[in-house]
């Protein structure tokens, strides 16, 4: 090498100066400066609105900027952008689905198996099935996917483009302890095997493969530091040591007479030769307030579904809502009237032009979007409930441009806004940061206090259930774990 010269791999891998970036609401990310060496990886974290996303989509190159970005790699190196949640199309190519389609089995062949969407690389795929152990998922449908399945299928399309630097966004959002671990396990694998890592994720979830951290606030970078002084500093903030929030001032008591809002007698639930539900007995009386827990596809989203009458086998099984068996002459809405219903993937379902307030005010009519006049009382009473979640600074943005926390704090408000008796909430807490969770759990746990609701409640944190959780229902394989 001539004198003088220097090789990439002297230079840093990443260089970041004055970065800006602009969106239809303003500036989105200000006076960001990195300088990332090879072989570090970067963890990129901050509050829900922080623009974690945005920067991310800066560094991939997925959207305008302005400022410098310098990328040292070896020439016709790839960059790989992962977003937050798998989106799938029909075998048309549209993304014309409904929210129900996945538990309907005539509509579920709509989009295609895990085989077909591979399509020419499914021979390279194989060993990376089989390292991957998901050499199962090739027969199933994508939108039968569940959360684990789906990201799992989504590093491994990423790791099929054999790029030099994989940026993921949020990479653990509705993942299992086991998987979790699993996650981390493969981050550092591929980290190992010389991939360059970027990983957008709340403050606490910053993986071990980390060597940098950077924080961002208001769309600003806040600092920019080695994982173990970041993780001493937060330490020793105060408030910011884990505490769990099922810490109760008071015993919840319940009527162990009261009035049966479910009651599920064998219920068994097959999708050709799989079975998703095994036997299910199950009750729950008015005012209980339930954990549901399980791996990743587990069955949880499928029972869910028999119980806010958006799975059609609920009627080929012995299934009591309110006191009625299904078939029994009750329609769907007569059940959704009473269940107010949040779902991680429920925000994908609303047209583009939906607003924040016309999301919050479909919970009113059990409909995905608001397709009718809403009264000036009904007007009142949805700004009250988005007060009550922290979203009604966002009312008339619309719901997809908003940052994950603020969609799901939306999506809760349409939850209560008709202030049903019973509340199925799918792991709400996703996306949310940490004074975010605080919220969502203080007032769920209030709410259920005092009004007596029921409460259903998924999650797999210990460390985000309300105070008010006193049974357990945990699922493995379909069937239900004593």
């Amino acid at each position: 090498m001539p004198e003088g010269e220097s090789s990439n791999a002297d230079k840093p891998v990443l260089v970041v100066k004055d970065l800006h970036v602009r969106g239809s609401t303003g500036v989105l990310i200000r006076d960001v400066c990195i300088k990332l060496n090879h072989g570090e990886a970067l963890a990129i974290t901050g509050p829900s609105g922080s623009g974690k996303t945005s920067l991310g989509l800066a560094l991939a190159g997925k959207s305008v900027f302005s400022g410098h970005i310098e990328w040292n790699l070896p020439p016709a190196s790839r960059l790989c952008w992962v977003e937050q949640q798998a989106h799938h199309l029909t075998r048309q190519h549209t993304s014309d689905l409904y929210y129900q389609q996945r538990f309907n089995s005539w509509d579920t062949e709509e989009t295609e198996t895990v085989a077909e969407a591979l399509g020419e690389q499914l021979n390279e795929a194989g060993p990376l099935l089989d390292e991957m152990k998901i050499s199962y998922l090739l027969s199933e449908n994508l939108i039968q996917l569940s959360s684990g399945e789906n990201k799992k299928l989504q590093l491994l399309r990423a790791r099929l483009e054999k790029p030099a630097v994989l940026i993921m966004d949020q990479p653990f959002t509705g993942l299992d302890t086991s998987t979790r671990q699993w996650l981390n396990e493969e981050f550092c694998r591929l980290k190992k095997s010389g991939m360059l890592l970027l990983l957008i994720c709340p403050a606490d979830e910053i993986p071990p493969v980390a060597d940098k951290v950077l924080v961002l606030d208001n769309g600003k970078q806040e600092s920019f530091l080695s994982r173990e002084t970041y993780l001493e500093r937060i330490n020793e903030m105060p408030g910011n040591r884990q505490e769990a929030v099922n810490n109760p001032e008071q015993e919840i008591e319940t009527d162990p007479a009261g009035e049966t809002v479910i009651e599920m007698k064998n219920v068994t639930v097959c999708y050709g030769q799989k079975k998703i539900l095994d036997a299910v007995n199950w009750t729950v009386r008015q005012g209980e307030c339930w954990l549901l827990t399980g791996p990743n596809g587990a069955g949880k989203s499928t029972l869910l579904s028999l119980i806010t009458a958006d799975n059609p086998q609920g009627y080929a099984n012995e299934i009591y809502l309110f006191g009625k068996k299904r078939g029994s002459g009750e329609s769907i809405w007569d059940i959704k009237k009473k269940t107010g219903y949040l779902s991680p993937e429920l925000h994908l379902y609303f047209s583009l032009s939906a607003t924040a307030f016309e999301a919050v005010a479909s919970g009113l009519f059990d409909t995905i979007g608001l397709f009718r006049s809403v009264s000036s009382t009904d007007r009142e009473w949805v700004l009250q409930w988005m007060q009550v979640c922290g979203v009604a600074h966002v009312q008339d943005r619309p719901l997809y441009t908003l940052p994950a926390g603020e969609q799901r704090l939306v999506l809760l408000a349409r939850a209560l806004v008709k202030d049903p008796p019973l509340l199925v909430l799918d792991e709400p807490c996703q996306g949310l940061d940490a004074e975010q969770k605080k919220r969502l759990l203080e007032l769920v746990d209030q709410v259920c206090r005092l009004s007596g609701k029921t409460l259903l409640f998924v999650s797999h944190y210990e460390k985000e259930i309300p105070g008010c959780i006193r049974h357990y229902l945990r699922l493995e394989k379909g069937r239900v774990q004593l």
